[in-house]
């Protein structure tokens, strides 16, 4: 583990610090989140997004002890959760709900949709005429009529209904920061634009912090007032969104940004793609794990480690070369004759 990591701001709402999370597996142990620290402040959007595998989704669960982390510290509203047992965790989740990424099996198919968004409430001792003015006014509140659904099931609802259930679920007990893992994922485009007003509507109405959870780049920028980005269990870069989005100073976060597809038929899409395969994590490379399909990569890369540093005010980035601008890409001819990108 690195040194305590002295750059995060003061008095966070909830603080992430060297956490690890590691799974046995056949072949050896699964390096699923390497030592990576955050913060997150009251009110603010925390976007996490990286490709499928590099431990996003894990570093949410770990959060929630989900299972507990292998090492590291997460600290929330100044109370350490690591060491917490289960009677002081159930206590604790009711400040911090998450909503999982398919929308339909996160919900008990054999229950009615009123009794889902009251479990918490049930579980918390809330007596029933106060859960069901709460199940009434959340259900209202992510735009559904608790008359016409309370009494229905899951599997009479679309993807972005139950979505919408599963937040409403979440906040029935009144949460201050929300996990969204992956929340618009399986959705419709149109759906997904649904939730994420959906989303930025609750923080607003309700003060809450989101760590917001996505492989999608763009998606990410829209609803984040700071984005980390991950690459096989690791930050490698991390700041305000603007600054990120404008400026990259990672050759990975690079290489994300230029598959965001633009919506101008006149910009030609970009031809750079990353060669190579993702590592596996049951053996991630030495040095910068990102250098076997990185195109600035040198010796130092293999041999020592980057660490987050800065790369302007509030923006971090771990990289031997940050900022550096990935090479252009030979031409070839096409067999029409004409030139293109390799």
């Amino acid at each position: 583990m690195t040194d305590t990591v002295t750059w995060l701001r003061d008095e966070p709402l909830l603080r992430v610090q060297n956490l690890v999370c590691q799974f046995k597996a056949p072949g050896g142990t699964v390096h699923a989140v390497s030592d990576i620290t955050f913060d997150l402040l009251r009110g603010e959007t925390l976007g996490l997004v990286g490709e499928s595998g590099c431990g996003k989704s894990t570093t949410g669960r770990a959060i929630l002890q989900l299972p507990p982390p292998t090492e590291g510290s997460v600290v929330f509203e100044d109370r350490e959760l690591t060491g917490f047992g289960r009677g002081e965790m159930r206590e604790v989740r009711r400040r911090l709900q998450m909503i999982f990424q398919d929308p339909i099996s996160s919900l008990n198919p054999r229950r009615k949709v009123r009794d889902i968004v009251a479990e918490g409430l049930t579980i918390a001792g809330v007596d029933k005429e106060r859960s069901a003015r709460t199940v009434d006014a959340v259900l209202h509140d992510v735009g559904m009529d608790p008359e016409q659904v309370g009494d229905r099931r899951p599997h009479e609802f679309s993807g972005g209904q139950c979505q919408r259930i599963a937040i409403a679920r979440a906040m029935a007990i009144e949460p201050s920061v929300l996990i969204c893992d992956e929340p618009v994922a399986s959705l419709d485009v149109s759906v997904q634009a649904q939730i994420l007003n959906l989303l930025e509507d609750m923080k607003t109405r309700y003060g809450l912090s989101l760590i917001f959870i996505s492989h999608d780049l763009a998606v990410v920028h829209n609803v984040s007032d700071r984005i980390a980005v991950m690459y096989l269990g690791k930050i490698v870069e991390i700041g305000q969104a603007s600054a990120v989005y404008s400026s990259p100073a990672h050759p990975y976060t690079m290489t994300l940004l230029d598959a965001v597809p633009v919506p101008d038929p006149e910009v030609a899409p970009s031809e750079r793609v990353l060669e190579g395969e993702l590592p596996s994590p049951l053996r991630p490379p030495s040095g910068c794990r990102f250098r076997t399909r990185c195109p600035l990569a040198q010796q130092v890369c293999a041999d020592l480690e980057p660490t987050l540093q800065p790369a302007s005010d509030g923006h971090y980035v771990a990289c031997h070369f940050p900022s550096q601008p990935l090479p252009e890409l030979p031409l070839v001819t096409s067999g029409n004759g004409q030139s293109r990108d390799a």
